[in-house]
């Protein structure tokens, strides 16, 4: 039996276990002893053995970090250190040791025995630890050894409030705007960013609450271009937390676009601020210099293949292709001319596009050949010769080949130049 009485405080109370893949949960303990007799008790020696493992019985597993001290109180007030270190190798105790070989402990006079910078083993449970004394009731008497048992409780380690209130600052913006996402959440977790193409880890912040706030900037290469998704993934032990939010984008930047029943958009533009820009009306397309400006544009191609032109419009001012495929070209109005493109040559008409097409007119102020120009039969042709002259000439049945004529209604012109 112990002549004093011994008395187990933690802070925290209780402990709380610690848990795997989160920082060790640490505490300190205190051992008070008192004297409750009614005369006053001499010790020498106070060895407080601490149970050490990974088990529930078990207050911590590292002995080596923790850090002992020891203080005596009187009634009146008074405060002086006491002596305690560790015990001898592998012994797993702390000895508290009287000045002197031996000092009273008068009726209502204390000592406090403090273990620092405890790390509480992984298992919830009771951990008891072993007090021997070595006192007597006299100061020259014999030394009697006597024993205590003293416990305390390691509480299962608690789940950690999830993150909440994961948002961006705006939920829609520009293509390539600087985009802030924020929350709060406790520092226990790591926390991380994903999004399409990227990752962004978050530094560790320490805040004083369980649940301080959180924010990330994302500018340059992080920034939206289009409609983004961003998750938030916090993470401490076996404890997983995903969280989403999403930021859409006004003037998407997309690297392709595969419609399969087609786009609806009223207007259509380059990514960069002052691009060309197309438009849509009614019945047809125009090519704007930009968006907003009722000023023509151009339109450029390096190969254009029209089919059914006559069924929309496309407006520009002007247009800069290497090649146009197309069946016919005609004026802007249904009885201007035009020209279609029969095989091995070109054919000029005119008329409405309903009626019987006739023959049209080219006009030019000069028209160079450089070749013969035959007549429906190969009996009859022209030569334009080096020396300026026209030739008519005509083949006989002889084979012999003779001048012709050369008939005209009307000849309208200034200059004419073969």
């Amino acid at each position: 039996m112990a002549l004093l009485t011994y008395t187990l405080l933690t802070d925290p109370a209780p402990l709380e276990a610690s848990r795997a893949g989160r920082p060790p949960s640490k505490g300190t303990v205190y051992l008070v002893v008192t004297n409750t007799g009614q005369a006053a008790a001499y010790w020498s020696t106070i060895k407080v053995e601490v149970p050490v493992g990974n088990g529930a019985g078990d207050l911590t597993s590292d002995f080596n970090k923790i850090k002992p001290k020891g203080e005596y109180g009187t009634r009146s007030g008074t405060r002086s250190p006491v002596n305690v270190q560790p015990g001898p190798q592998g012994s797993n105790a702390f000895q508290a040791t009287a000045p002197g070989g031996r000092t009273p402990l008068a009726p209502g006079d204390h000592m406090v025995l403090t273990l620092e910078n405890v790390t509480v083993a992984p298992k919830s449970g009771l951990a008891v630890l072993q007090v021997t004394e070595n006192a007597g009731r006299t100061k020259t008497g014999g030394l009697s050894s006597g024993f205590a048992a003293v416990a305390l409780v390691k509480t299962a380690p608690k789940e950690i409030p999830a993150p909440h209130n994961f948002l961006a600052d705006n939920a829609v913006v520009d293509a390539g705007t600087k985009v802030t996402l924020s929350w709060e959440g406790s520092d226990d977790f790591t926390y991380e960013i994903l999004f399409p193409g990227g990752r962004k880890p978050v530094p560790k912040v320490k805040h004083t609450g369980a649940h301080g706030p959180y924010s990330v900037v994302l500018e340059a290469a992080d920034a939206p271009k289009r409609d983004t998704a961003y998750t938030l993934i916090a993470s401490s032990g076996t404890q997983r937390h995903t969280f989403t939010t999403i930021v859409q984008v006004r003037n998407p930047i997309l690297d392709t676009l595969t419609a399969v029943n087609g786009v609806t958009t009223p207007w259509v533009q380059g990514a960069t601020k002052g691009d060309g820009a197309l438009t849509f009306s009614q019945g047809a397309m125009h090519v704007r210099r930009e968006f907003g400006s009722q000023e023509g544009g151009a339109l450029h191609a390096g190969e254009a293949t029209v089919s059914g032109i006559a069924t929309g419009e496309v407006t520009a001012d002007r247009i800069a292709v290497n090649r146009v495929n197309t069946e016919r070209v005609q004026g802007k109005s249904t009885g201007d001319g035009w020209i279609t493109f029969p095989y091995g040559g070109i054919q000029v008409a005119c008329g409405a596009y309903y009626d019987t097409p006739r023959l049209g007119y080219v006009f030019a102020q000069t028209i160079c050949l450089n070749q013969s120009f035959s007549g429906e039969e190969e009996n009859r042709w022209i030569d334009l010769s080096d020396g300026g002259e026209v030739s008519v000439k005509h083949r006989g049945t002889d084979g012999m080949t003779s001048y012709g004529s050369l008939k005209v209604s009307r000849v309208d012109t200034d200059f004419h130049r073969w």
